[in-house]
């Protein structure tokens, strides 16, 4: 029982999150600094995970995955309130219902520190427990109703592009000079992210609209995934605007947009530095793994990320630790994560000692040659 569990921890932590900001002043703030402590040092703490374990009940760990939608709406909602200056009487009423509590009191306790706390966490938590439990469920292409909440976690951070560019770009071009979501060596992490955004939602309209034109559907319908994508946004957007007024919908879209940067920073993570030879399939050697056992388990395995681009239909407890034939990252994906964005010069200077090894030990000879041209371009600038 203990390995089905194991997948609820990442809920199980949000619930936690909505319980502590409910206690009032400091706690927002001690909970952010631990959860922080856990991400620079869980995956030495608790070591690499190299086991597939079988499960008799899939659908359990299904469930881990779906609870993630209304225990993160309640918690954007909570977040958004406090950040309002104009509650209704009647919602005010209705929270201190549900939760036996004096939201207002609560919400007059927080102080500076606190607030930039809840918002840094709770972007954390879009981009963790939204956007990497959508990226597992958007695969299912054929299961309707892992779409549908997949594509409504995709919703926390405006990101409907992710279910469509994603599964039909960034799988099909990884590693190529087209693909948005794989970093070129050296890159600025924060121009990545930028042209990544822009790049993939660019990508997003023409592979939808490529689809619409085969059916013969019109661009401007309800069949066009990126408008109903958009609609799921805009819906919760507006009602974080009902309830919260403008400091509200400001406040969620902060957030909403935080989560997207954090997504676009485990890309770059994901791909950075490694080529493939277009036509060529692509190849264990073509993403970064990790075996980590805090990162894989936060984040649904997906840093078994070789096996993933491999065989993208295998769920996220089939992954293969794929151990051979991958490079492997020196450190886990939160631990890599928070160097990437602290201190990017620190990253680059990480990774160029495993970039040098997947030169001489993976490439293949058509890979070392675009790699040569790059790197030139590299001097150069």
């Amino acid at each position: 029982m203990l390995k089905y569990i194991k997948y609820y921890i990442p809920v199980f932590t949000s619930m936690l999150m909505i319980v502590v900001l409910l206690q009032g002043e400091y706690f927002p703030t001690i909970f952010a600094l631990s959860f922080s402590f856990l991400m620079i040092f869980g995956d030495f703490f608790f070591g690499k995970d190299k086991v597939i374990q079988k499960f008799s009940y899939p659908k359990l760990l299904d469930l881990s995955l779906y609870i993630h939608l209304p225990v993160l709406f309640i918690l954007v909602l909570l977040v958004v309130s406090i950040f309002s200056n104009n509650l209704s009487t009647s919602y005010i009423g209705l929270v201190n219902a549900i939760f036996n509590i004096d939201f207002i009191q609560i919400k007059k306790s927080f102080n500076m520190i606190d607030k930039v706390s809840l918002l840094y966490q709770t972007a954390l938590f879009i981009g963790m427990f939204a956007t990497v439990p959508a990226h597992e469920l958007t695969h299912r292409k054929k299961n309707h109703f892992d779409m549908f909440i997949g594509n409504w976690l995709l919703a926390f951070s405006w990101d409907c592009t992710f279910s469509i560019e994603h599964v039909y770009g960034h799988h099909k071009d990884v590693c190529l000079e087209q693909d948005p979501a794989s970093a070129k060596r050296g890159e600025n992490v924060y121009l990545f992210i930028l042209r990544a955004i822009v790049a993939e939602q660019i990508s997003g309209w023409k592979i939808e609209m490529s689809r619409l034109k085969r059916r013969g559907f019109y661009f401007l319908s309800l069949h066009n995934k990126m408008i109903t994508g958009y609609m799921r946004s805009l819906l919760i957007t507006i009602i974080t605007f009902i309830i919260g007024g403008f400091s509200g919908a400001l406040c969620f879209l902060f957030l909403a947009f935080s989560g997207k940067i954090l997504l676009e920073s485990i890309n770059y993570i994901q791909h950075y530095g490694l080529v493939r030879e277009k036509g060529k399939p692509v190849c264990l050697r073509h993403s970064w793994n990790s075996n980590h056992t805090f990162s894989s388990l936060y984040l649904c395995n997906l840093t078994r990320h070789s096996d993933h681009h491999r065989a993208p239909n295998l769920k996220f407890w089939e992954l293969n630790p794929a151990n051979k034939d991958a490079p492997i990252l020196p450190y886990g994906y939160l631990f890599m994560l928070d160097v990437l964005l602290l201190a990017p010069f620190l990253y680059h200077r990480i990774m160029a000692k495993k970039l040098i090894d997947w030169d001489l030990n993976y490439a293949n000879q058509e890979e070392r040659k675009i790699v040569s041209m790059q790197n030139s371009k590299l001097l150069k600038s």
